[in-house]
Order: structure tokens, then sequence, then C-alpha cells
């Protein structure tokens, strides 16, 4: 096999910690003037669609949420709320201890990195605001896209921009969006983050039958680089 030549992590509960609508959500509903037990189930189910930018812009896709809810809000309160959701993403938003400390590590390794993660409009905000922000080489995110994982153009455009062939990928998540299965179907080496705080996190399309390598803490990320293969 070839060295890593980089190392590609999913965002929501693998560089940040389990996740969960937090109160501001509640607000955001009644914002809009929807019950909020019914915005919830909209977004549940339509969360693939809208990570794939298929409402158009934040704004419009919230229309296209509120509308489902069965409200009617006008321009101005979708404006408001657009940038209040963006604020609750950004509050449900924390980052593993390890996060900042293990991209440090690589890179000072050699290895190149690279976020692929499904998301709504908000990430490409909220990222900026992040430290490891400047620690990623590339990022692919599912609303700039197109498209969601498992589809092999997620992985496939980051090994690309990462300059690496995908079997000189490692990819790191948490299992959400059959990612694990997408990575290694082109050839990429995955690893399963399982931290106990998971077991409570909110996700989709979950690859429930992932059999392959585990890791408990992200910081593991590094023995497996220096253990399995020498970094290019």
């Amino acid at each position: 096999m070839p060295a890593y030549r980089a190392v590609l992590f999913d965002f929501f509960g693998t560089l940040t910690r389990a996740v969960r609508r937090g109160p501001a959500h509640a607000g955001i509903a009644q914002l809009l003037g929807c019950d909020p037990a019914t915005l919830v189930e909209v977004l549940d189910r339509s969360y693939h669609a809208r990570a794939r930018g298929r409402y158009g812009s934040a704004e419009e896709t919230l229309r296209w949420v509120a509308t489902e809810a069965g409200a009617h809000p006008s321009d101005r309160t979708l404006r408001a709320a657009a940038a209040a959701r963006r604020e609750a993403i950004w509050a449900d938003t924390t980052l593993r201890t390890a996060a900042v400390p293990t991209l440090r590590a690589l890179r000072r390794r050699g290895l190149r990195t690279a976020l692929v993660s499904d998301c709504t409009h908000e990430l490409p905000d909220v990222l900026p605001r992040l430290p490891l922000h400047t620690l990623l080489d590339a990022r692919v995110l599912s609303v700039e896209m197109g498209i969601c994982k498992p589809d092999p153009g997620m992985f496939l455009a980051a090994a690309a921009l990462v300059g690496a062939r995908p079997e000189q990928c490692l990819y790191i998540g948490d299992g959400g969006s059959r990612e694990l299965t997408g990575a290694e179907a082109v050839g990429m080496t995955a690893v399963r983050l399982r931290a106990p705080d998971l077991a409570g996190h909110l996700t989709f399309n979950p690859d429930t039958a992932w059999s392959g390598s585990d890791i408990t803490d992200l910081a593991d990320t590094i023995g497996l680089v220096d253990r399995v293969l020498e970094p290019a």
C-alpha cells in the first residue's frame, strides 16, 4: 500500500462533539410562526435535499421549510430567521478538544488535510469562525457540490484538491451518511470514530453495517498514521 498523503475528516460528530439541536431552534420556529415539533419533522425529512442545496439559497430554503411547516413568513422575517439559524448552528457546534492539535500534528508530518461534510448553508458561514479553518487544505461541502455522501464525487473531489490518489487517503468519520462505506468504495482507508458522546448524536443515514476499524478518540488518528503507514 502507498503511504498516506492526506487525512480527510467528516465535520459534525467527528471534528465536533456530538450535535444536538439546542434551545435556539425553538425560537426560530416561533419567529417563523410554526410549531417547533413540526419544524423539526420537516428539517429531519428534508435534510439531504437541503444539504444538496435543492431549494436554493439559505433564505429560499428556509421559506420552503416554513411553508412545509404551515407558515408563511415575510421576507424580512425570513432574513431574521436565517440569521438566527446560523447562530443556532454556531451555538450547537463545539470542536472536540483534540481537533486542532490533531490537525496541527498531521500537518507537521507533512500530510494534507481536508474536510468532507454533508451540511446545509450555515456551515460555510460558521467555518471561518473556527480555529481549525486555517488548518484545512481543502473543504468539500455538499451544499456547494450539489451532492451528498456517499456519492463518490465527494471523496474524489477531496482527494483531487489535496493532490492525492484515493488509496493515499485516510478518512475519519462517525459513520453518518454512509460515509465510511462510501470512502472505502473509492479506495480510501476508512476508520470510524466511536467516541462515547456520539450515542446521542443527530445523524442521518448512518453506516449501521460498518464492520471496519474504529477509534474512540480523535487524537488516535495520529497513532494510525504513525503506526500503520509512514507518511509520504
